[in-house]
C-alpha cells in the first residue's frame, strides 16, 4: 500500500522552523519536498545550533528526507524556473512576510495561473489579511500576544514562555492539516486553492478554556503553576527525591486515590467530596497531599498509584524520554547519518497508519542545491547545456 501522500511533489520555499516543520511532516506522509534555498547560505536555520562536526542538528532535525535546490529568486531566470517548477508540482509552501511572493511576481494570484490545481500554502506571523498582516514575527511574539504566556508559569512571577516554540509549531501542524483538506477537496472540485495559517490565530485556538473562562469570571485568567485550572488535584507534587504529576480527573479517581494512599480522612472530609468542592477548598487540601507525598519516594508513590488505578507519571528529563520504553516501542526515535554529524536521533513520526511503514532510519538531510540538476532534469527535462546555463546566469547554483 502506497503512503497517503505518495505521488504528492511539494515545493518548500520555507526556512527556519514553522514551515520546515510542516513539510517535515508531509514528508512522513509520503510527499516528495523540493527545498527550495537562497543560493550560498540555503535555510537561516543551517547557521543555527546545536553543531557537531559544523553541522547544524537543528536544520537537520526537521529538515531530513527531503530534495535542496538552490535558485535565485531575485533573477528573471530564478522566477521563470520557480513558475516551471510550480506548474509540475501540487503544493507550494512558504513562511515568508506578506507580500514578499508578490514583489516577486510569484505570489498566489500568478501561481494559479500557471497550475489550477496548485495548493499554495503561506504561514505567516499575523495571516495576510488584517491590519497587523504585514508585522515581522517570531514565535516569542505570537506566544505573548495570544495570551499564551499569560496562562503559563506561577502565580506572581514574570510571564513564562513555554520551554519549546509553541507559536511555530501550532502553525506548521494548522497548515499540514490545511494543505491535507485542501488536497482532498481538489479530487472533488478539480481546483487548487490557497491555504492561509496565522501563527497568532493559532495560538488563539489552542487557548482551551481560557477564552470562556473569562467571559464566565469577568477576570484574565492567569498562572497556575502545574495545577489544572477546574480538576484538582491535577498536577505536579514532589516526592522525597522527585516530582511526579498527579491526575485525578473525576470523583471516582478520588476514592482510588484515597483509598490507595490510606487517607479516608480526605475522603470523608465534606470540603473535598466532589471536584468542586476541591477546586474551591484547594489551599487547604494541596498542602495536604503536599506533606504526604513528601514523605516516601516517587517511585514508591508511581507504584501505588498506578496498582490503584490513578493516572500520574513521572516528570522526565529530556534524558529520562530518551529511555522511555513506550516511547522507543512505538519507534519515535529514529536514527539520521549525516556525512558531517554522524549519527543523530531525531523523533520519529507520531502518526501511525497501516500505509505507512515503521522504519528506524531517515534519510539525511540535503546540502545546498544538492539535488538542484536532477530535480531540472527530471522534472524540467532541462538539458546539460540548459542547466550550465543556468548556472552561469547565476540563476542556480
Amino acid at each position: 500500500m502506497a503512503k497517503p501522500l505518495e505521488g504528492v511533489r511539494v515545493l518548500d520555499l520555507t526556512r527556519v522552523l514553522a514551515g520546515p516543520f510542516c513539510t517535515m511532516m508531509l514528508s512522513d506522509l509520503g510527499a516528495e519536498i523540493i527545498k527550495v534555498e537562497v543560493p550560498g547560505t540555503g535555510d537561516d536555520s543551517r547557521a543555527f545550533g546545536p553543531f557537531r562536526n559544523e553541522q547544524s542538528l537543528y536544520f537537520v532535525n526537521v529538515n531530513r528526507g527531503k530534495k535542496s535546490i538552490a535558485i535565485d529568486l531575485k533573477t528573471n531566470g530564478g522566477k521563470k524556473l520557480l513558475k516551471e517548477l510550480a506548474a509540475v508540482s501540487d503544493v507550494i509552501v512558504e513562511n515568508f512576510r506578506p507580500g514578499t511572493m508578490e514583489k516577486l511576481g510569484l505570489g498566489w494570484d500568478v501561481l494559479k495561473e500557471v497550475n489550477p490545481r496548485l495548493i499554495y500554502a503561506a504561514v505567516s506571523g499575523f495571516g495576510h489579511s488584517g491590519p497587523d498582516s504585514g508585522r515581522p514575527a517570531y514565535d516569542i511574539l505570537v506566544q505573548a500576544m495570544g495570551g499564551v504566556m499569560s496562562i503559563t508559569g506561577w502565580p506572581e512571577l514574570p510571564p513564562t514562555r513555554v520551554g519549546l516554540s509553541m507559536g511555530d509549531l501550532t502553525a506548521a501542524i494548522y497548515c499540514a492539516v490545511g494543505i491535507n483538506a485542501a488536497l482532498y477537496q481538489r479530487t472533488v472540485s478539480g481546483k487548487g486553492q490557497k491555504v492561509d495559517v496565522s501563527m497568532l490565530d493559532c495560538q488563539l485556538s489552542i487557548l482551551e478554556n481560557a477564552l470562556v473562562r473569562y467571559q464566565v469570571d469577568g477576570h484574565s485568567p492567569e498562572p497556575l503553576g502545574t495545577r489544572h485550572p477546574t480538576i484538582t488535584p491535577f498536577q505536579a507534587f514532589h516526592a522525597n527525591d522527585h516530582w511526579f504529576v498527579v491526575a485525578v480527573g473525576n470523583d471516582a479517581l478520588w476514592k482510588k486515590f484515597c483509598d490507595a494512599s490510606g487517607r479516608k480522612d480526605l475522603f470523608d472530609d465534606a470540603r473535598f467530596v466532589t471536584n468542586s468542592d476541591r477546586t474551591r477548598h484547594l489551599n487547604e487540601l494541596i498542602p495536604e497531599l503536599e506533606n504526604m507525598f513528601a514523605k516516601n519516594s516517587r517511585s514508591y508513590w508511581l507504584e501505588l498509584l498506578e496498582k490503584a488505578g490513578v493516572p500520574s507519571a513521572p516528570v522526565n528529563t529530556v534524558e529520562d524520554v530518551m529511555k522511555d520504553r513506550q516511547l522507543a516501542a512505538r519507534n519515535m526515535f529514529v536514527t539520521v547519518e549525516d556525512e558531517k554529524a554522524g549519527k543523530i536521533i531525531i523523533p520519529g513520526n507520531p502518526i501511525k497508519m497501516e500505509s505507512i511503514p515503521e522504519s528506524p532510519v531517515r534519510a539525511p538531510a540535503p546540502h545546498i542545491g544538492q539535488h538542484g540538476e536532477e530535480i531540472l532534469k527530471k522534472l524540467l527535462s532541462k538539458t546539460e547545456e540548459e542547466i550550465s546555463s543556468l548556472k552561469s546566469d547565476g540563476v542556480i547554483v
